[in-house]
């Protein structure tokens, strides 16, 4: 008879838990509030601009799946400064489109401002791998 032994070692999980800084979860919260005020104003837009009604669109998934990957073991140190890239990106995307001045349009400018602040400092902290 054969004795063989199973080895069910699965790796890391997936998903690697919560954040052990505070930084961290304002960060989490930045993205989104962005993430909402762009779905919240996505039907708002899609009746003048259609082009700028999907790129709300992108923008609020690229903050959703940014939370998505930061729970994950996929997460890399490099990746706080896609973050903050993307978040600036925003930003300067709103003054170069020549977006309105509202309510939502400045706590969405806040938020990834935030999300830009955080990221830079997580980056500067977050041990080398």
């Amino acid at each position: 008879m054969s004795n063989t032994t199973s080895n069910t070692s699965t790796g890391p999980p997936v998903i690697t838990g919560l954040p052990t800084s505070i930084i961290a979860y304002v960060m989490i919260g930045a993205a989104l509030v962005s993430a909402a005020v762009h779905f919240w104003l996505t039907p708002v837009v899609i009746a003048f601009n259609t082009t700028q009604a999907i790129l709300f669109v992108l923008a609020g998934l690229g903050f959703v799946g940014g939370i998505i990957v930061y729970a994950t073991r996929f997460w890399r140190r490099e990746f706080y400064l896609l973050a903050a890239l993307f978040a600036l990106a925003q930003i300067i995307a709103f003054f170069v489109m020549d977006g309105p001045l509202n309510t939502l349009a400045v706590v969405s400018e806040a938020a990834e401002a935030v999300v830009v602040l955080a990221a830079g400092y997580l980056y500067t902290t977050a041990p080398s791998a």
